[in-house]
């Protein structure tokens, strides 16, 4: 029989390991982009937006596959606070799980610059551009708050989103579909919410990354400014605000058939 105890470190070992995979597939795709991208606009095969987008959507998607029947694959700091205020998540595990993600995404950014060290060195040998491999940078950053706006939105949608697709009085996606779901929720913000600030929208995927960067010897890593502040603090105001939205917006007017 399974313990209390040897269930939380099932938990903790699955929220580490979705996060790792989420990360080392992730930030390994925006490493093909850099590095090995020819620049062609458009460019499909070896590089372009559309590679990382579709890149991260399936990281996600693999991520919920490692641990979702064992933590419900959180994989983010922002969801676990948001479960924590709108699902009865226990308020004693959110440091926990949320410590976990952020050291699972330190390990996945570690096992992409381990593989692709040489590609680094040679593109970019005193590491001074290309911390963006692994974690976000605004597009305009004398404009905080329009980054900071950017990833309460998307975290906002993330999670309002995540909330519809798994939500049982819902129905709109079967069980077995969720993960590519969300998956697909990732993708979509991507390509419509990505160019302000990276689309972080999960504090551990970008804070650990760029505790890694700071680690591994790159330069301007951007613990030197506010950059590393609005993809902690935007992500966690907005995954709240769209669970509430969802679960005071949307929750009470679904259909009484559908109701528990």
């Amino acid at each position: 029989m399974t313990t209390q105890r040897d269930n939380w470190f099932g938990e903790l070992v699955a929220e580490f390991l979705g996060t790792l995979v989420l990360l080392a597939l992730g930030d390994g795709v925006v490493a093909m982009v850099m590095l090995f991208g020819t620049g062609v606009p458009g460019e499909v095969v070896r590089g372009g937006y559309t590679n990382i987008t579709l890149g991260w959507g399936l990281a996600v998607f693999m991520g919920i596959c490692i641990a979702g029947r064992i933590s419900g694959a959180h994989l983010n700091p922002a969801v676990t606070l948001a479960l924590a205020i709108t699902r009865d998540f226990p308020w004693r595990k959110v440091l926990p799980y949320s410590l976990a993600q952020l050291a699972g995404a330190f390990a996945g950014a570690a096992l992409v610059y381990a593989n692709y060290r040489p590609a680094f060195l040679a593109f970019d040998p005193e590491l001074t551009k290309t911390a963006g491999v692994f974690t976000t940078f605004p597009a305009f950053p004398e404009y905080w708050g329009n980054g900071l706006f950017d990833q309460v939105v998307g975290t906002a949608l993330l999670v309002g989103l995540i909330w519809a697709i798994t939500d049982p009085r819902n129905g709109v996606v079967p069980p077995n579909w969720q993960p590519l779901a969300i998956g697909l929720v990732v993708v979509a913000i991507g390509v419509s919410w990505g160019g302000m600030h990276g689309y972080a929208i999960n504090p551990a995927r970008d804070l650990g990354p760029r505790l890694f960067t700071a680690a591994a010897g790159f330069r301007n890593t951007g613990f030197d400014n506010y950059v590393f502040v609005v993809p902690i603090v935007g992500p966690l105001l907005g995954g709240v605000l769209g669970a509430l939205i969802y679960d005071y917006g949307v929750r009470p007017h679904l259909p009484a058939e559908m109701k528990s």
